[in-house]
């Protein structure tokens, strides 16, 4: 253990820290709390006392499916707290520090807990005019639409970007990246949701339970697909002649993507999340512009975590579910 975890007041006191852990797939009943130690930082990793942990789809899909990890685990990528404790080599960061960031993703890193451990490079410092709750709604899906929007399709002044789910947590953060970089944003969303759509600068809302968009929308330059399932078809035709379309929901497809695309005359890129401190810095400074604002529909204790994931599996919220150790 490092001079700074050991002397750092807020581990000292206690070397136990309640962590949320599974041990099988299945529901959310199958999160529960439990007490384990309190980690200790290696070389090049910092110790986060974590005051907000974001609730992510990828989160519920994992804790029932596994997908790639086998239990037992404890979830949670999207982390806001404060460095508790350094490890041999660590230059970024120094104990006190406020931070929020993706802990080692994709490896299990187990941010719904108290305190998490994980590589420097998996955080930033925290925009300062976040509180902890909504920094913590930030990195995850700010860094997907990001990687998306800003890096894969240089979205620009004047281009016409399609956004489905534009209210959802990725979503209301993509509306918000494509408007600060200039783009004309139509959104989908449920009539419920168009007025914050409005607040967030969408330019035109198609209500997707009244209207079909692959025949009411057209000539978009870029269509950013949040939801997967028959979306990617139904999007190509609103694409103009080179358009490009932006999947995020199945990396797996990424050649059928594609294929499909280029038989259609248009392109087709797919996302997997590629963290790095550089975008996380740059999604910061975005917030702190007033450019980036994210929305916290409910947040839950610790203790509440099923409750959470049961509300995050409703599939009526808006922006971002947080927990709060």
């Amino acid at each position: 253990m490092t001079t700074n975890t050991q002397t750092n007041p807020q581990t000292d006191s206690h070397t136990n820290m309640i962590t949320v852990h599974q041990d099988r797939l299945g529901g959310p009943e199958v999160l529960r709390l439990i007490e384990t130690a309190i980690p200790t930082p290696g070389p090049g990793e910092v110790l986060v006392e974590v005051r907000a942990a974001g609730v992510n789809p990828i989160d519920t899909k994992i804790r029932a499916g596994g997908m790639w990890l086998v239990p037992p685990f404890t979830l949670g990528w999207d982390v806001s707290g404060v460095v508790a404790g350094v490890g041999e080599g660590v230059r970024r960061f120094a104990v006190g520090d406020e931070v929020y960031g993706i802990p080692d993703f994709p490896h299990l890193a187990g941010g719904y807990a108290e305190f998490v451990v994980a590589s420097e490079s998996s955080f930033a410092p925290k925009p300062t005019s976040l509180d902890h709750v909504h920094a913590a709604a930030l990195p995850l899906s700010a860094s997907i639409a990001w990687q998306a929007l800003v890096e894969g399709a240089g979205v620009g002044p004047g281009q016409r970007v399609l956004i489905h789910a534009a209210a959802g947590g990725v979503g209301h953060l993509a509306v918000q990246i494509a408007k600060s970089r200039g783009a004309y944003v139509i959104g989908t969303a449920s009539a419920a949701k168009h007025e914050l759509l409005r607040e967030l600068g969408v330019d035109e809302i198609v209500d997707y339970t009244t209207t079909d968009f692959g025949t009411a929308v057209r000539d978009v330059d870029v269509v950013l697909d949040l939801i997967g399932g028959d979306y990617e078809d139904r999007s190509l035709p609103t694409l103009r002649p080179g358009g490009l379309l932006l999947n995020i929901t199945n990396p797996p497809a990424a050649d059928a993507t594609a294929a499909k695309a280029e038989a259609a005359g248009r392109r087709g890129l797919t996302f997997d999340l590629d963290p790095n401190p550089e975008r996380l810095a740059l999604i910061g400074e975005s917030a702190d512009a007033g450019e980036l604002r994210p929305i916290v529909s409910e947040t839950f204790p610790l203790a509440e975590v099923v409750k959470a994931h049961e509300t995050a599996e409703a599939n009526r919220t808006t922006g971002k579910i947080v927990l709060i150790p």
